[in-house]
């Protein structure tokens, strides 16, 4: 049996450390790439489940006074339900002249049922049967031309006046309340007389279209704007779940004590 001589033996092994230490290399390089996935995967993670809530808004101290509100899915489009009162009180107590318009507006009725979207959207395609490849395309890009809110009057509270529709009654602080109601005002743009500015007839009932701030996106949907609201009020949402009308409602249970 012949041997290597002593330099090609060298070699060989010299070879096989160079091997080595490249396969180590390459295993540490996919070690670290299995750690950025990760990482990345934990970040996405994070921000779906994201929203902490804020404790001292909600849940209500046990005997503290609460405003109930209601949260309707109706089917790919989530509206907020609250009492036309309550609306009242905040913008008089607030000093918010949109919401104090908007209940003498609609004093005849004891509920509002609010939305806000996309206007192409909200306005030409009620049902999602209705929505057009290009309508969509410009939604979610953010390419639109503009949003708006819709506001229906209504004699019921949200189970009698959606009987068919999933409603979730929710009770919130006061001051909670009052932080949603903030939020809210501020979607309404104003007219030149510094009122909202009514667009025309909604879509069912007694209801109005107004001129809204704000452009509708992927990441700026109808049930996110919700989602905003009730984040306002100190609520636990996330936005991943809040795309879907039913996300936002399923979060809520979920996240918080109803």
């Amino acid at each position: 049996m012949d041997f290597p001589e002593a330099g090609a033996l060298e070699s060989m092994v010299r070879a096989v450390v160079v091997a080595g230490f490249r396969g180590l290399k390459v295993l540490a390089a996919v070690a670290a790439a299995l750690l950025a996935v990760t990482a990345v995967s934990a970040a996405v993670l994070a921000w779906a489940i994201a929203g902490t809530g804020d404790p001292r808004l909600y849940p209500p101290a046990p005997g503290a006074a609460t405003v109930e509100v209601a949260v309707v899915d109706h089917g790919y489009h989530a509206g907020l339900v609250v009492r036309t009162a309550d609306v009242a009180r905040a913008g008089s107590e607030r000093g918010l002249p949109a919401l104090s318009a908007l209940a003498a507006r609609f004093g005849a009725y004891p509920w509002l049922e609010i939305g806000w979207g996309d206007s192409a959207f909200y306005r030409f395609a009620p049902r999602l049967s209705d929505v057009t490849v290009g309508m969509a395309m410009a939604a979610l890009s953010g390419s639109n031309d503009g949003s708006v809110l819709h506001v229906v009057g209504l004699m019921g509270g949200p189970a009698a006046s959606f009987p068919a529709a999933d409603a979730q009654t929710l009770r919130l602080s006061e001051v909670g309340f009052d932080a949603l109601a903030v939020r809210l005002a501020a979607a309404f743009a104003p007219d030149a007389a510094g009122q909202p500015e009514a667009l025309g007839p909604g879509l069912y009932g007694q209801s109005l279209f107004f001129s809204a701030n704000g452009r509708y996106s992927l990441f700026a949907t109808c049930n996110h704007w919700v989602a905003d609201l009730f984040a306002a009020a100190g609520l636990r949402v996330s936005p991943v779940p809040a795309v879907l009308s039913n996300g936002l409602l399923a979060d809520l249970r979920w996240r918080n004590e109803l």
